[in-house]
């Protein structure tokens, strides 16, 4: 689904933010990119809708190089969610917001009617529909966000930084929903320095420092690596930690979180 081929790129400033990425993105991967602030993570998957071109190198999305395609475009097969999701919101009404890229794209009103609908109630945004989005808080407003480029059903969704301003029981809906996602075999990125949400969905792992890929496995391999994680400026999910501890008594080292900690526990005592 995605193809990035010795990827470099300099913003105009003289900063070179990619320095050589070479990535290969399956269809319906779920894939969290993490990292130190500035390690690259947001540069790169910005990249996957052509906001950006490489300086250097080639990126193909499901087969087509970004150059020769435009964002309008692209954007009918990759749904990017902004960290900050003033930089993408701008209607009247939720309703509006949501709505905004089905019209775009020249739906017709049933069907742009029944897919509002869905994204809001899934992100439990229906009592807001007729609310500015800029009246709402910045969590709810994420969500919005989120709902306008989920509406449009992408076969990529990028998701920059999406736990910011969510409670405990949004990011288990979040995870619950990329858990939908991966089911109808779309093809999830997230930008993220949320170990602890990473560990409870345990995706594909890349880690970047420097404007270089450093680390490529699944999250209970990487973020139990304690070098590889203080590397990029993270910590081991909280249970790892409790487990390196534990190391001594012969547990492993490489569980992530609390339902793998749980199995652990019970087939120590099984075995006691």
């Amino acid at each position: 689904m995605i193809e990035v081929k010795d990827v470099y790129f300099t913003y105009p400033n003289g900063i070179g933010a990619l320095k050589g990425v070479s990535i290969t993105i399956q269809n319906g991967d779920f894939v969290a990119i993490m990292g130190q602030n500035g390690a690259g993570k947001t540069t790169l998957v910005k990249h996957f809708n052509g906001l950006l071109k490489p300086t250097k190198g080639k990126v193909l999305v499901d087969g087509v190089n970004t150059r020769d395609i435009s964002v309008a475009r692209l954007a009918r097969k990759v749904g990017f969610v902004f960290q900050n999701p003033d930089h993408q919101l701008f209607c009247e009404t939720v309703e509006d917001e949501t709505s905004f890229a089905l019209k775009n794209f020249g739906y017709k009103p049933n069907i742009i009617e029944r897919r509002v609908t869905w994204a809001l109630n899934l992100l439990s945004l229906t009592q807001y529909r007729k609310t500015s989005p800029f009246m709402l808080s910045g969590g709810e407003r994420k969500r919005v966000a989120l709902a306008s480029v989920l509406a449009s059903d992408p076969k990529i969704v990028i998701l920059d930084e999406p736990t910011i301003g969510q409670d405990h029981q949004q990011k288990e809906k979040l995870r619950q929903f990329i858990t939908q996602l991966r089911a109808q075999k779309k093809t999830v990125v997230i930008v993220t320095h949320d170990v602890e949400f990473v560990a409870e969905c345990n995706p594909r792992v890349v880690l970047m420092t420097e404007g270089k890929i450093v680390a490529d496995g699944r999250a209970n391999k990487i973020l139990t690596n304690y070098n590889l994680v203080t590397k990029a400026s993270l910590v081991p999910p909280q249970v790892t930690q409790i487990f390196m501890k534990l190391s001594d008594l012969g547990l492993p080292t490489n569980v992530i979180d609390v339902y793998e900690a749980r199995k652990v526990f019970l087939n120590s005592l099984e075995g006691s």
